[in-house]
């Protein structure tokens, strides 16, 4: 048995979270081995990701360099949030917008 169908998915949830080849190498390993944990942590991290460069090009078009600071503490705490769902093994939805990612994604896993 591999690693990754032994820890039903922790280690590709885990590995989305490192970063955007992260998140891609862990796609990679979650069609080799589909699992919901996986999945739910695959596109938890898609949505972060596709959030922070909308609003990051908001605050930018608006020349708000105070907003680009809050919404960088903002994507701090979503990831930490992520991760450490991931490594403790649990689905932790993140705030505001984590049901609305595992459902527009849901075409993922």
């Amino acid at each position: 048995m591999s690693e990754t169908a032994s820890d039903n998915g922790k280690t590709v949830g885990i590995i989305a979270y490192l970063s955007v080849i992260g998140w891609i190498i862990a796609l990679v390993m979650h069609n080799g081995n589909k699992t919901e944990f996986g999945a739910f942590h695959i596109r938890q991290m898609l949505g972060i990701v596709l959030v922070t460069i909308a609003l990051m090009l908001v605050s930018t078009v608006l020349n708000m360099s105070i907003l680009s600071w809050i919404i960088q503490l903002a994507v701090l705490a979503y990831w930490l949030l992520g991760f450490i769902g991931a490594v403790s093994g649990k689905k932790t939805l993140v705030p505001l917008l984590g049901a609305q990612f595992q459902d527009w994604f849901k075409g993922i896993g």
